[in-house]
């Protein structure tokens, strides 16, 4: 039996970045890309997996302390190949854990992976990483497995209300109303006929986790207008030849970049996040703007930065490139981190509006449908224009409707008329 010491991997752009979790501990048996800490940088957090399989001899990381690529994370006991083979069998229950820096981070720690232990714990590490991916504190669980060991079952059957303990109970109101948030109740849906269980992709999950935290925090108002984009759309069309000399495609999305850059200016309330306490307004001096990717694996975010720093062919060449990374699980947590205000277009696939969550903390979203060709009345006849919907969601603590109203009419004077985008 040979010892083999396991280092942390190439981590990106990162150093010295603290470690949350250590998950594993001496005498644990783990499998290639178990998860064995989890770090936490910038607000992104990673679990950092395991290059060989074996029995945990030693921990040398402990949490609180800082790591770099190359530094020694633990000593494994290693077996042979087909020892190592049936390890990896019997302890993964789940797609190995690969280092998240090609998907959405979550924008803080969900519940779960702040200030609570899991030492005490009899789980898998991947288990436990589910559990901190759903925001689940597992003191709270009580194990179905051998000897009391917590499966991914309990795990997902906690998630959706089906298990809970006498101090998670929830409290009731003097009418006797359950306080706080009744959880969903667990169905078991094969009494009614066939069914199929299909797992979340990681990404999904993740950010269920950020979308259900937005939700529930910011009070959500969602207002719709529509701006005439006739002039701009015939402009982007007269590029489309000096753009292929430059190797990019201009799309409209790099015209609402730009404007919504100026509108920003103009209405700096848009471009803040609200301090923890709710007491006072961060303005923000930059602009970077987060745009919504769709990609085979869910949704994420990844940031352009120093939008109004930046021309069409520029920002048009950085859509396509975040738009590739996105869907090649390629972008690091970096990427998505920093963004004062969120576009979100489904412009692609169709609809007339839609109610785009905040990407909180930020304070505004702006939701971009299909455009139209409609009669528009001009003052003495009706005749052919473009118009485009616009639907934009922001918190209420911060702003008002006419507030929201009068951003949305600058914001489509600017795409109306090309002559006041690019002064």
């Amino acid at each position: 039996m040979s010892t083999k010491e396991i280092f942390v991997p190439d981590i990106g752009d990162f150093s010295d970045v603290d470690i949350i979790e250590v998950l594993v501990s001496p005498g644990d048996q783990v499998a290639v890309d178990d998860a064995l800490i989890t770090l936490e940088s910038d607000k992104a957090s990673m679990d950092v997996p395991s290059s060989g399989a074996g029995t945990v001899k030693e921990v040398r990381v402990s949490v609180g302390d800082k790591v770099s690529e190359g530094d020694l994370i633990l000593l494994l006991e290693g077996t042979g190949d087909a020892e190592v083979a049936a390890l990896e069998d019997t302890t993964r229950t789940a797609p190995p854990a690969a280092l998240d820096v090609g998907e959405t981070a979550p924008a803080a720690p969900p519940p779960a992976a702040s200030g609570v232990s899991f030492d005490r714990v009899h789980a898998s590490p991947s288990v436990r990483r589910v559990a901190r991916e759903r925001g689940i504190d597992l003191n709270q669980l009580s194990g179905s497995g051998r000897k009391g060991r917590i499966t991914r079952q309990d795990v997902e059957q906690f998630a959706q209300g089906g298990q809970a303990t006498a101090a998670a109970a929830p409290t009731t109101t003097p009418a006797g109303i359950p306080a706080g948030i009744p959880a969903v109740p667990a169905v078991d849906f094969t009494k009614f006929g066939e069914v199929e269980t299909q797992a979340l992709s990681k990404i999904k999950r993740l950010t269920g986790v950020n979308l259900s935290r937005a939700w529930l925090n910011v009070p959500h108002v969602t207002h719709h207008d529509e701006t005439d984009i006739t002039d701009v759309e015939s402009f982007r069309k007269s590029l489309k030849a000096e753009a292929e000399k430059m190797g990019v495609r201009v799309t409209l999305l790099s015209f609402f970049m730009k404007a919504c850059a100026a509108t920003l200016k103009s209405f700096p309330t848009f471009n803040a996040s609200l301090d923890p306490g709710g007491e006072n307004l961060v303005l923000k001096k930059y602009c970077h703007i987060g745009i919504a990717v769709d990609t085979p694996n869910g949704l994420v975010v990844p940031v352009v930065r120093d939008v109004d720093q930046k021309g069409l062919y520029d920002l048009s060449a950085e859509l396509a490139e975040i738009s590739v990374k996105a869907r090649d699980k390629k972008l690091k947590p970096g990427d998505m981190q920093g963004g004062s205000f969120t576009i979100s277009s489904l412009g692609g696939i169709g609809g007339t509006a839609f109610t785009p969550i905040v990407n909180a903390p930020e304070v505004a979203i702006l939701g971009l449908t299909r455009s139209q060709m409609k009669p528009v009345w001009n003052g003495s006849e009706f005749v052919p224009r473009l118009m485009q919907p616009m639907s934009l969601s922001y918190d209420h603590r911060v702003i008002d409707g006419a507030q929201a109203a009068r951003f949305v009419k600058h914001l489509g004077a600017l795409m109306n008329d090309i002559r006041l985008l690019l002064t």
